[in-house]
């Protein structure tokens, strides 16, 4: 790939990112003291919470792509507490103060997409607290990032909806969240229906479970029990945590 091409798919990729982050914000700046504590779709998170993970996780793939740019490595976080304890620190701060931390977070994010060269974009760099995580090029920080908007502004509980999810979104979102299930051996087994497209998930069971796209993937991220999914030969399985 030329390097006219890379900046040029990097451009393009940023859109998605950006009407995300838009959106997010818009979302948020709704909110008084009492909504931000009311209580999110993550257990033990408010709303606050999750805003403040957003922002935070923004710093964190910043690091990423100045580990990228750089050649010295920048972790997301030095360690777990850290990561835990500015979250805390970040969700405590006034409703306007926190909604600027987050647009500020993810200005920052954006200005680190544009500083990094063409030809450092598949320079490997390392996920999770210390680079205890998973090696990936620095180009998938693009994807996590929307991913983390996406998924986060459901969280909210606050009127955007998996209706709201960009259609790119849930179908990239879905593939990848299958194949993650069926590298771990804690899947449950049974069939998934997709709008009428059958997949396997493990290699047996008989359970089959059907639906459309946007709540299959919501059930499959653990935001909702599968109520709006349909059964076959047995009940909605339990799913482990999604990763």
């Amino acid at each position: 790939m030329s390097s006219k091409n890379s900046e040029s798919d990097n451009v393009e990729s940023t859109g998605p990112i950006t009407a995300a982050t838009d959106r997010l914000v818009a979302t948020a700046s709704t909110f008084d003291v009492e909504a931000l504590a009311a209580p999110s779709l993550c257990p033990g998170w408010t709303r606050a919470h999750v805003l403040a993970h957003v922002a935070r996780n923004a710093d964190a793939l910043t690091n990423l792509l100045k580990w990228a740019r750089t050649g010295v490595e920048t972790p997301m976080y030095p360690n777990r507490q850290t990561r835990n304890s500015d979250i805390e620190a970040t969700a405590k701060q006034p409703a306007d103060e926190l909604i600027e931390d987050l647009q500020k977070a993810s200005d920052r994010f954006a200005s680190a997409v544009t500083e990094l060269p063409a030809e450092h974009w598949q320079r490997e760099v390392v996920t999770g607290p210390a680079a205890s995580g998973q090696a990936i090029p620095a180009r998938r920080t693009l994807w996590l990032r929307l991913r983390e908007l996406e998924v986060h502004h459901l969280d909210l509980d606050a009127g955007y909806t998996v209706d709201n999810w960009p259609d790119m979104f849930v179908r990239r979102a879905l593939a990848e969240t299958i194949r993650g299930f069926n590298q771990r051996e804690d899947t449950p087994h049974f069939t998934a229906v997709i709008d009428g497209a059958t997949t396997r998930i493990g290699s047996s069971g008989q359970v089959v479970v059907s639906g459309s796209a946007r709540p299959m993937l919501a059930w499959l991220m653990g935001r909702t029990s599968g109520q709006d999914l349909q059964t076959q030969n047995g009940p909605v399985p339990d799913l482990p945590a999604w990763l």
